[in-house]
């Protein structure tokens, strides 16, 4: 039986689109002589679909979908993920499920057992859990047919006490299927190899595992869909963050690529976490169905490594860099910005903010009368920015993009309304430290990011001689102490004992949970760790945090 594998990239609530390019695949599929196509998790209509899957022209959309698409089924069969109501009148309204179709019509349908709540998940929320579970059979063959998490109870055995594939396994299949929809963070790879590959080697069976690829928002799917042999082997790994469809042959408890294989190399995170934000800024733009973006150009490393970004992602020519200098702005920052606009060939404005940021502070000087400059005159100057760029997003069309990293944004170094203003945050998810060596990878192949701005010390420039490190700690330390808080969940004990000062690690962690309302209020940011700040970190905004 010759099995096709549809990496597609979905947009969630496009039918029209989204029928058209499984329907496209069906055919091209059933053009080379497949038996079978198969699609990811919750296809039909894009995941996560969120509070759609409330709606009941949404899930009338999509059954629609469903008919049409079972229409194109006759001479090859199709498993494909799709949101199915729950008719039992028990438990939540809708199963997440996979639809067996054949025929030109709906043969079997196979719910998700395991249901994620945690980081970015909330399937609890619309889904209810299947209790039971079998095999789907065809044209000879036994399908083990699950979704995405049913496999994962190996990894989180205190989330999950049932293992679905316990009862599949009894039906002795030739194949496990898995559809998925498991988002990128850039250190998740092992983990996902090592789950599907402990189920192949326990079943002696190969296994398939489709993955979505595309961004959605914050969330950003990979692809790298996986086909192991019935020892755990990775006989292939399909296209990173790109589209791809391909063939294999089952037969005889083996499976064979009809195609040339990718050889899996140990991933490297710099280069993944670059893929990961051209797809995550292509995709906002491309779903939103905007084209242009305008970054606030300071000379500093964020903002050139963003606007860099930016020009790749969408092209030089839709990328628009305003340049903002002020009293406390030094020559070689003005001098940096024009620099990277050279290199990128981005469109640049200039326009100096002194004269306005005046005229907010001899406005407010009968108010403040006595009271001595601080905090408060930098911050205008961050917010005048924020205001003149918001300016050219409303009149020219633009997409503003956040340029503050995951260092900032965890300790509140940032101005609201002013520098954390924007639509996107490209960047907000890694740390200052991977800033710099996405930086240098930049620059791998040309000079991109300028020089100087990598070697020169970080600044605001909101007063005069202003450092980073006039408030925070090195970056290297910091970054340290903020992994081990925010992506490993350690207390503050935790992370004193792995050699941390301890007035050190509490600084760090009073300023991130006193920064909550901060974040809050920013931008959606682009996902590529396994811990990112939004929705995968739900924290209270008034709470006595224990460390």
């Amino acid at each position: 039986m010759i099995i096709a594998l549809a990496q597609l990239n979905y947009h969630i609530g496009n039918f029209e689109y989204n029928t058209s390019a499984i329907t496209g695949a069906i055919q091209q599929a059933k053009d080379r002589g497949a038996d079978m196509v198969v699609f990811a998790e919750l296809a039909i209509g894009g995941y996560p679909a969120k509070d759609l899957l409330r709606s009941d022209a949404f899930l009338n959309q999509c059954e629609t979908s469903i008919a049409e698409i079972a229409a194109h089924c006759h001479g090859i069969a199709c498993i494909i993920g799709a949101p199915v109501r729950n008719t039992t009148g028990q438990g939540k309204p809708l199963f997440n499920a996979a639809l067996f179709i054949a025929e030109g019509t709906v043969q079997r349908i196979v719910h998700k057992g395991l249901l994620p709540d945690y980081d970015v998940f909330d399937e609890y929320r619309y889904f209810q859990p299947a209790d039971t579970f079998g095999c789907v059979r065809y044209r000879g063959h036994t399908v083990a047919l699950t979704i995405c998490e049913d496999l994962w109870n190996i990894a989180s055995p205190k989330l999950y006490r049932r293992n679905p594939m316990d009862a599949l396994r009894e039906e002795n299949p030739d194949v496990i299927i898995n559809i998925a929809a498991s988002p990128f963070s850039y250190n998740h790879l092992r983990e996902r190899m090592e789950v599907l590959v402990t189920h192949a080697r326990q079943t002696q069976t190969p296994l398939l595992y489709l993955n979505h690829v595309g961004a959605h928002t914050d969330i950003i799917f990979d692809g790298r869909s996986i086909v192991l042999d019935a020892s755990g082997g990775c006989v292939d790994m399909m296209a990173s963050f790109a589209e791809d469809l391909k063939y294999y042959e089952l037969g005889g408890g083996t499976v064979t690529p009809l195609h040339e294989t990718y050889t899996v190399q140990p991933p490297l995170d710099t280069p993944l976490i670059h893929q990961a934000l051209l797809l995550g800024i292509r995709d906002y733009f491309s779903k939103s169905g905007f084209k242009k973006a305008v970054v606030g150009l300071s000379g500093g490393i964020d903002s050139a490594v963003v606007a860099a970004l930016a020009c790749e992602a969408l092209g030089a020519e839709n990328v628009m860099a305003v340049l903002m200098p002020s009293a406390y702005s030094s020559d070689h920052s003005i001098t940096d910005a024009l620099e990277l606009v050279r290199n990128t060939g981005c469109r640049h404005e200039i326009v100096p903010i002194q004269s306005i940021a005046d005229a907010f502070n001899i406005s407010l000087a009968p108010a403040f009368q006595g009271l001595p400059p601080d905090v408060t005159e930098e911050n205008i100057q961050a917010r005048v920015r924020g205001t003149l760029l918001m300016a050219f997003a409303n009149k020219r069309g633009y997409i503003l993009l956040n340029t503050s990293n995951k260092s900032e944004a965890a300790v509140g170094y940032g101005t609201l309304y002013g520098d954390m203003a924007g639509a996107l945050g490209v960047i907000g998810d890694i740390y200052k430290t991977q800033v710099y060596k996405l930086a240098g990878y930049l620059n791998r192949d040309k000079p991109v990011i300028p020089q100087h701005t990598i070697i020169k010390p970080p600044s605001a420039e909101l007063r005069p001689g202003q450092q980073d490190s006039d408030s925070l700690p090195e970056y290297e330390l910091l970054d340290a102490v903020l992994f081990q808080y925010i992506e490993n969940e350690k207390s503050a004990a935790q992370i004193v004992s792995l050699g941390f000062d301890e007035s050190l690690v509490k600084r760090v962690l009073d300023m991130v949970n006193k920064a909550e309302f901060k974040r809050f209020q920013a931008p959606p940011i682009l996902r590529v760790s396994s811990k990112a700040f939004g929705t995968g970190r739900s924290m209270p905004l008034v709470a006595r945090y224990p460390y």
